[in-house]
């Protein structure tokens, strides 16, 4: 099984980017994905989730309103679309799944990681 999340780069404060995850080895409509951030010093923390039916999505009330999570079933792969970025929201962004039919926004619950894809969010 491998996670491979892209699409991050640079981009200006209240800019847009959309991150992807993209699965070998699963498929994603069998699993509950979410994303989560690092910023430099800090911890991982949650950022969003999908559930398993590919309708119900939960935030971090740091990105709610501003972040969207979407699955594309035909390409397998999980979208994060980013508007309104701000300074804070620079850090290495990882997808990751799990089993649970739930919400999940502990870490410890998910157990495949992609590598992380790095966002830089400039004045």
């Amino acid at each position: 099984v491998q996670l491979q999340a892209f699409g991050g780069g640079l981009v200006q404060a209240e800019g847009s980017l959309r991150l992807s995850c993209a699965a070998t080895g699963l498929t994603f409509s069998s699993y509950t994905v979410a994303w989560f951030r690092q910023a430099p010093g800090k911890e991982r923390e949650f950022v969003g989730v999908i559930s398993r039916n590919g309708v119900t999505t939960v935030y971090a009330d740091s990105v709610k309103g501003r972040f969207a999570i979407s699955r594309d079933d035909a390409s397998n792969t999980v979208n994060l679309q980013m508007n309104n970025l701000k300074l804070e929201d620079t850090a290495v962004y990882f997808c990751a799944v799990t089993h649970r039919n739930s919400a999940a926004t502990s870490t410890s619950l998910y157990h495949f990681w992609g590598q992380g894809t790095e966002v830089t969010v400039s004045s």
